[in-house]
Parts: C-alpha cells; sequence; structure tokens
C-alpha cells in the first residue's frame, strides 16, 4: 500500500477485496462488532469445532464408550495431530507429537538435552550452562532454572544483543543449551533461527526453540535449520480453544536413539498394552507422550490447525506471512500518523525479518486503562507489564479494514481520554 493511501479506509477495503486468503474467514465463528487483535493469545474459535467436540462426547464417548480408542482413532491422535503440525513448522512425518502443556514439553525436551551433552562430553564437561533471554516468557525460564537446579547446570539469563557473544570464545565453552523463544510474546521480536542455530551448534551446544508465537503465524523450518528441539502451543495462532494440547518436536538424528524423556509415562512405552513393570521407550516421537491423551482436546486443537492447513491451496504459509507482514506495517504507520503526541512508542522490529505477526507500543502511563478501553468498544488486544499494548494479526481471520478501525479506536480513546475513567484501572486477574 502506498503511504499517501494510508490515511483512507478505502484503500484498506480494496486490499481485503483482493486478499487471496480474504475465504479462509469463513472457517471462523467471529462475534459480530469485535475487531479480535489477540489471536497471539487464544486463537478464534474455529466454526466446526463445536460441532466436532459435541460428537466426541455424545457418539464416541456417549455411545462408542471405550471402544473409541480403537474405532475412533482416539489413541493415534496426538501423532496425527502431531504429523499435521509437522506440516506448519518444517519438519517430517514422525517427527512431531501433540501431547501436555508447553511448559511439560519444555520440560522433557531440555531434560533430554542436558542428557545428550553430558553423555557425549562426559560428567566433568565444562559445559554446564543453558542461556536464554533475560526476559524470555517466564514458564521457558522456570522450567530452566528448575532443571539447572536438579542437574548441577547454571542458567544464563543474557539481554537479546548479548547472545551471540555467548556462542563464540571463552563463553562457548561453557555452553550445554541454547533455549529460545523464536518470537518474543512482549515485543514480537522475532530471532534469526537459521543463523543462531549454527552458531551454537558450531559452539558445541544444542538448541531448543520455542515456537508459541511462530506455529501457525510465520513460516519455520526447524529441519532446515538443523535444530534440535522444539515445542509449541496449540491454543494461539493454531487456534486449539483454551488450554489446548501443545506439541514437541524432536530432529531425527536424536529419534535414531532411544529417548529416555524425564516423564515416563505408560503412554511412552514402546508397548503400553503389554504392562511390563519395566519401561521401555517408544521408537521415535512417541517417547515423548506421558500420560492418556485427552481425545476432547485433542479433537478441539485438529480442528484449529485443519483451518491453518487450509492456507495451502491459497498460498500456504508464505501468502499468510505476506499478509501479516502488510497487517503489521499498516498498524505501525497509522499508529505514528493518526495517534501522534500521545506517548506511544513503538516495541516492535520494523524490519520485516526480525518481526512476528503482533505490533507492541510502549506508554508509560495508562498502558493498562487503554487496552481495557478499547476491549469495551471491541477491539481486543491486551496488556503486558511493563506499560505494553499487544496486538496480535491472524491473517486467517483479520481483515484490513479492521486494522484501520482499530487504530481510529485507539486514536478516539487517546484523544478523548477515555481511558482516564476508573473502571477502565480495576485490574483483572488476567490481563
Amino acid at each position: 500500500m502506498n503511504k499517501n493511501n494510508l490515511a483512507t479506509r478505502d484503500a484498506c477495503a480494496a486490499l481485503d477485496a483482493a486478499d487471496p486468503l480474504a475465504p479462509l474467514r469463513d472457517q471462523f465463528d467471529l462475534p459480530p462488532g469485535v475487531i479480535y487483535l489477540d489471536g497471539n493469545s487464544l486463537g478464534a474459535l474455529p466454526k466446526a469445532t463445536a460441532d466436532r467436540v459435541q460428537d466426541v462426547v455424545r457418539r464416541e464417548w456417549g455411545r462408542d464408550l471405550i471402544q473409541s480408542w480403537n474405532t475412533a482413532g482416539w489413541i493415534d491422535a496426538p501423532q496425527r495431530i502431531g504429523d499435521k503440525i509437522a506440516r506448519l513448522v518444517g519438519a517430517a512425518p514422525g517427527e512431531v507429537i501433540a501431547a501436555d502443556s508447553t511448559s511439560v514439553n519444555l520440560y522433557k525436551v531440555l531434560s533430554v538435552a542436558l542428557a545428550a551433552v553430558r553423555a557425549r562430553d562426559g560428567a566433568d564437561s565444562r559445559r554446564r550452562v543453558i542461556v536464554s533471554e533475560r526476559d524470555n516468557f517466564p514458564t521457558d525460564l522456570y522450567i530452566a532454572e528448575s532443571l539447572a537446579r536438579q542437574h548441577g547446570f547454571t542458567l544464563r539469563l543474557v539481554e537479546t544483543d548479548a547472545i551471540a557473544a555467548q556462542l563464540t570464545g571463552p563463553a562457548a565453552d561453557e555452553l550445554a543449551v541454547l533455549l529460545l523463544t523464536h518470537v518474543h510474546y512482549r515485543t514480537g521480536r522475532m530471532h534469526p533461527m537459521a543463523e543462531l542455530t549454527a552458531a551454537a551448534h558450531a559452539a558445541g551446544a544444542l538448541v531448543v526453540w520455542d515456537l508459541a508465537h511462530s506455529a501457525g503465524a510465520v513460516p519455520v523450518d526447524l529441519n532446515g535449520c538443523g535444530a534440535d528441539f522444539a515445542i509449541g502451543c496449540g491454543y494461539k495462532y493454531l487456534n486449539g480453544g483454551p488450554g489446548a494440547p501443545a506439541f514437541l518436536w524432536c530432529h531425527a538424528r536424536h529419534l535414531a536413539q532411544a529417548v529416555w524423556q524425564p516423564l515416563a509415562g505408560w503412554m511412552g512405552h514402546a508397548a503400553p498394552f503389554a504392562f511390563t513393570p519395566a519401561y521401555q521407550p517408544a521408537a521415535g516421537v512417541k517417547a515423548f507422550l506421558c500420560g492418556t491423551p485427552s481425545p476432547i482436546g485433542l479433537a478441539a486443537l485438529e480442528c484449529g490447525v485443519d483451518t491453518v492447513l487450509a492456507a495451502e491451496a491459497h498460498g500456504g504459509m508464505a501468502a499468510v506471512r505476506a499478509k501479516s507482514l502488510a497487517m503489521t506495517a499498516l498498524f505501525r504507520q497509522l499508529v505514528e500518523t493518526r495517534c501522534a503526541g500521545h506517548g506511544l512508542t513503538l516495541h516492535t522490529p520494523v524490519d520485516p525479518a526480525e518481526r512476528g505477526s503482533q505490533v507492541s507500543l510502549h506508554r508509560e502511563e495508562g498502558a493498562y486503562a487503554i487496552v481495557q478501553a478499547l476491549i469495551a468498544r471491541g477491539v481486543v488486544g491486551d496488556y503486558r507489564a511493563p506499560g505494553i499494548l499487544r496486538f496480535g494479526f491472524t491473517p486467517l481471520t483479520l481483515r484490513f479494514v479492521e486494522v484501520w478501525d482499530a487504530v481510529e479506536h485507539l486514536r478516539q480513546v487517546l484523544d478523548s481520554g477515555e481511558w482516564r475513567e476508573g473502571r477502565f484501572h480495576q485490574r483483572a486477574a488476567v490481563t
């Protein structure tokens, strides 16, 4: 879009008319009058989900009962859905499994990564450091800190611009695992996965990537980058519903050996229905399963993943990425021109190569209240401390005119001082 046309809603409508992804919006049950800019926290509801979940409950569970583990494919769902997710993250069939939560899956893969380094380099190796960003998503840091304490490692937190220095020189000799979130949850900054993975490997370390804000939003090529392990979320851009099962990926070079992950439950056994007292890990990524999977949660997740895979007939993830970049650039430019003088500063990289599918703005005063005032108007974003107004852009559901309208609502909230009303300053448990 020409910058001279940015102020016109008609120009945005023209972009919508030419959008190859526009038909995919009909897959979703979107509430009228709502501009939803929070798909990076919780994806919208696919129309197929309610009927599918009801069928699981009423027919597969209610009528067919326990037979559905076989007849309805419940037992195969983690692998089947994992293979679908693999198509979105550059993985091969049999390398991704849908299970548990991102936190639990991180515990599994990070444990395996640390054990692999110890096995390779010996118990006396100097490689006893896990490196991550200082402001990485807290659950990643908490899990890493817990494992470091348990196994005699050190968690070293560094600023974003200091990561590269940890991969060269004396620091590299201590590095066991580099743990990073591909797209930062607060800023939307996207790391160069291929470059950092190659540098970490050159330093002798393994790499774990968190794809919570990447899978379904930006192109990911785990095998192409040669990464080691990855985890991801099912309820953000994959539209799997609140608390949906997460997923994990393990490179084939690690799966070639028996995987002894720390949560060795019966579903990760080579023959779970042999009911033997001794554990023997399943071959491949199934070894990362633990307890009994949830057919209801997995059914909803599969519906969500299918909405993203539908983009394959409309240009695929390349088209999703192109629309995402166009929308985030439009939003940023409109905020700069229409909301100038209100103390908003951009907290997301301008460079498209460094930007995920969100835009974060910072304001010293009233950021939380501004977000609440927008939500009251039907423009749903979210707040992240300190002072971040966060807006996620889901190309499958969002229109360009809605981007224009969202900024117009933001301008009105700021111009009028509406956000100063007391009701917008009442803190809810979830922000």
